[in-house]
């Protein structure tokens, strides 16, 4: 697979453009959505060399690695590496990645607003902490409003 004539210097994976000198073990954790676990196990069930370069796999081999890392659960993957599971509406486990998992979440905070919840109140009022972080003394530069304390 290492052949210089094959050798590609830009390789597209999950949506991102990765350079062809990246180590395949680390490429594989650069799209949005995909972790280190997740990189981990397709090289392992893939066989694949995490140390060698990412340009020098053909293009059939990149076609594979896309497809088990848009679709693990056809590889064998355990479904605790996946970044959704039991899913709101059709209650199956998946993995997304790049612009679907940026889509989703939106979706996911617009239920949230719309149903009224405590954290949906948060995100739509903009400026405040949601997952109850203190707000007195940190976070000042997030644009939390906090009254000084007069001096006496």
């Amino acid at each position: 697979m290492a052949d210089k004539a094959n050798y590609r210097e830009i390789i597209r994976l999950g949506d991102k453009d990765i350079s062809g000198k990246i180590p395949m073990g680390h490429a594989l954790t650069l799209p949005k959505g995909s972790s280190f676990m997740t990189a981990n196990a397709i090289c392992y069930k893939l066989k694949l060399d995490r140390k060698m370069k990412c340009g020098d796999y053909t293009q059939e081999k990149i076609n594979e690695i896309e497809d088990c890392l848009r679709n693990p659960q056809k590889y064998g993957i355990p479904v605790w590496l996946f970044n959704r599971r039991k899913d709101r509406a059709s209650g199956e486990d998946q993995h997304l990645l790049s612009s679907d998992l940026d889509l989703r979440k939106q979706f996911d905070i617009r239920l949230l607003r719309k149903i009224k919840t405590y954290k949906g109140v948060r995100h739509a009022a903009g400026s405040k902490k949601v997952r109850g972080q203190s707000t007195k003394s940190t976070g000042r530069k997030a644009g939390v409003a906090t009254r000084k304390k007069d001096k006496k």
